[in-house]
């Protein structure tokens, strides 16, 4: 009798498709039209409803979708549809935007916000109602076949990206799904194969530190501090609506079925209230999924097969009360998300705004090309020119990284093409494909300007065995071919379409390296306006790149990496990236955060005032002194005191950026919060978050190894500090 009312009691205010059933009332909140709606559910319908309906969708062919809930018809309960996204959406075409580490380049939250507007407004416009994406991982290594789809190496900096992108896309109807959660910061190595071969959809399959089986050992600190603070911030800030939980396991425990980062963290400390599902084929055991926080399993349905579940319940591994808890969570999310509210999103391409989204992209990916070195030659001036040697076939391709964010592009303009338009009719461009190094040299030796254009290639499925541009070998030996142009006409320029870092040994013998990433459908156009000077470079690196391979936290180790007996150890502990390099006194090519514009700028006048006992304000002026408009992206750094013997801390942490425009001469003072959070670490005993006394070195910075960067210092706590220390109560 009770199901029957539940279905039958007309809504006072129905919206949308939801029609008039007791849960359809708008006026009611999410929690409570769920749980109406859970009991109108049979014991059956609810255990299917634990399990995705689509098997070929992970293809990404025209008119399907990633992934599929069926629904309950009977019920009114419409199918729910899933789209892969961190690039686009991967069904059929779509707008193929610059990779996200290129998107991290530009050290904008607003950009990020615009990324995640556009990849939803897609997903909705093919008839989906969840994206998956973004991809938040921290890069731990830069040889992950996965590094194109992260942030960076930097947790704040990928936690407010995140948050940018996430309320982008939530913006547009759609629920983001963030991932991997968590500590997913590999695919594996296969020393056999080249891997990862350029048109190849994925890679040959890993045989050493497989992601589908490796055990992450990790301890809480570094977790929190590191590999965790970004997936806070999507949920606490963005607001995200559900999480995808990763394939490995994290301290003997897989993923989908942790305690730790389910119960403890995700929810009882984070107050989560979405839905967690699990990336296709990462939940294992049906009693451990049920028990400890695994809401969906999208693909293939294994752990949450209903004959696995009615097993699992039969023999007490877990109770129906799990299952009501898990539909309910997915439940009370599609409520609160509107999507019980609105009519059903069509698959139609014809909806999406392809000029405006084209725009858009061309635009994002003008502010993530990174300067890495210019001795004269840039900008190009055609007035000045006569012919130009453009060399290499990534120069005449459309570049992205391969696996679950491969995405095929409405249309592309290459940089060959777009490089000739913008050069005119007065200039001489001169193609040739690297394939015959002496034969480019010699096109090179005979024009006024040689630009060569290299690549790496990235997968999901399997790492790079090295991070040489010839690993894997697509494109024969770029290095040696950089090399001999570079030899034969000293005003040689390489662009890089790489999805991370790479090894740059011919740095100091050409005159400019320009950093692409994989540029997107727009990348041709963005490429050729930077190279003009049309536009300023505005990207700055979110990953360092290493002068040396055996210079990287996780070389020389196999314990650390790969990982042995499918066991890898994080004994790097908290210092990832830059911190590592800082702490252990090592000089990258090119640092965190570090990009060169067109113009100059100064950091002038730092000032430090307390705003409470654990919070201050820094404040910097930023001058733009050279010649021209430009990007600056001032970068707030603080240096934490140690609270004790064996506790490391890293030498300086991102703690704040801002991505600004300056006109020539002009200048802007912008304030930097520094709240408790910024100056806590995570304290193992008791298990919270704490502000140690001490002196907090403050640095605000154009890159994290700027020497000139004006400094100053806090006292916290009744630290002593020295003469001109600001003392926080």
């Amino acid at each position: 009798m009770l199901t029957a009312l539940a279905v039958a009691v007309p809504s006072a205010s129905a919206a949308g498709r939801c029609g008039t059933h007791a849960w359809c009332d708008t006026r009611l909140s999410p929690d409570v039209r769920a749980e109406r709606l859970l009991s109108a559910l049979t014991p059956d319908e609810r255990i299917e409803l634990l399990a995705g309906d689509e098997l070929t969708g992970v293809l990404g062919g025209d008119h399907t979708h990633t992934g599929t809930s069926n629904g309950v018809p009977r019920v009114g309960l419409p199918p729910v549809y899933f789209s892969d996204g961190p690039v686009g959406p991967r069904q059929g075409l779509s707008t193929a935007q610059p990779i996200p580490m290129g998107l991290a380049a530009t050290f904008d939250p607003r950009l990020a916000n615009l990324a995640g507007q556009i990849v939803a407004a897609e997903a909705r416009g093919k008839g989906n109602d969840v994206v998956l994406a973004p991809t938040v991982n921290i890069l731990r290594t830069p040889r992950w076949g996965r590094a194109f789809e992260t942030y960076g190496e930097d947790p704040f900096l990928s936690g407010r990206l995140a948050v940018g992108w996430v309320q982008g896309a939530q913006s547009k109807g759609v629920i983001a799904n963030v991932k991997h959660y968590a500590a997913n910061n590999q695919e594996g190595v296969n020393p056999a194969a080249d891997a990862s071969r350029s048109g190849e959809p994925f890679g040959p399959p890993a045989t050493e530190g497989n992601r589908l089986t490796v055990d992450v050992r990790a301890d809480e600190r570094t977790l929190r501090e590191i590999y965790l603070p970004q997936f806070e911030a999507a949920v606490k800030q963005g607001r995200a609506g559900s999480i995808m939980c990763s394939y490995n396991r994290l301290n003997g425990q897989y993923a989908c079925e942790n305690e730790f980062l389910l119960r403890r963290v995700l929810q009882r400390d984070w107050g989560f209230k979405g839905f967690v599902l699990a990336d296709y084929g990462a939940a294992k055991n049906t009693g451990d999924s049920l028990r400890n926080g695994l809401d969906f399993d999208p693909w293939p349905a294994i752990a949450y097969d209903p004959r696995a579940v009615r097993a699992a319940l039969a023999t007490g591994q877990a109770t129906p009360a799990h299952v009501d808890e898990h539909v309910r969570r997915i439940l009370r999310t599609l409520f609160a998300y509107g999507f019980f509210d609105r009519a059903a999103y069509r698959d139609d391409d014809r909806q999406i705004n392809q000029a405006a989204h084209l725009r858009s992209v061309t635009r994002i990916e003008e502010r993530a090309i990174t300067l890495l070195r210019n001795r004269g030659s840039l900008p190009l001036d055609a007035s000045r020119l006569r012919s130009i040697a453009l060399i290499g076939v990534p120069a005449n391709q459309f570049k992205t990284g391969s696996g679950s964010a491969a995405v095929r592009p409405f249309s592309y303009v290459t940089p060959r093409e777009a490089l000739a338009r913008r050069a005119g009719p007065g200039v001489q461009v001169r193609y040739d494909d690297g394939s015959d190094a002496a034969r480019a040299a010699a096109l090179a030796r005979g024009s006024d300007v040689a630009i060569v254009f290299a690549a790496d290639h990235q997968t999901e499925f399997t790492d790079r065995n090295c991070l040489s541009l010839q690993c894997p070998p697509i494109h024969g030996d770029q290095d040696a071919l950089i090399e001999q142009v570079a030899a034969a006409n000293r005003r040689t320029i390489v662009v890089l379409e790489t999805g991370g870092p790479v090894l740059t040994p011919w740095r100091e013998r050409v005159d400019a390296i320009v950093e692409a990433w994989y540029p997107g459908m727009g990348g041709g156009t963005a490429i050729a306006r930077v190279l003009f000077g049309d536009v300023d470079p505005g990207g700055r690196l979110p990953a360092t790149f290493p002068a040396r391979e055996a210079d990287l936290p996780t070389a020389g180790d196999p314990e650390k990496y790969p990982g042995v007996a499918e066991t890898v150890h994080y004994k790097e502990g908290v210092l990832v990236g830059y911190r590592w390099f800082d702490a252990r006194r090592l000089q990258p090519a090119y640092p965190f955060g570090f990009g060169l514009s067109y113009t100059r700028f100064a950091l002038r006048g730092l000032r430090v005032r307390a705003t409470g006992p654990t919070s201050a304000t820094a404040s910097i002026e930023v001058v733009n002194t050279g010649e021209r408009a430009g990007n600056a992206v001032p970068q707030l750094y603080l240096g934490l005191p140690s609270p004790g013997p064996g506790i490391v801390q890293p030498p300086r942490q991102l703690r704040g950026f801002r991505s600004l425009h300056l006109g020539r001469g002009r200048a802007r003072r912008i304030a930097f919060p520094i709240g408790a959070r910024a100056l806590s670490y995570w304290d193992v005993r008791t298990r919270d978050w704490r502000v140690a006394p001490g002196c907090y070195e403050v640095t605000v910075a154009q890159s994290s190894r700027d020497a000139a960067a004006p400094r100053a210092r806090l006292a916290v706590g009744g630290a002593r500090c020295g003469n001109g220390a600001v003392r926080l109560a």
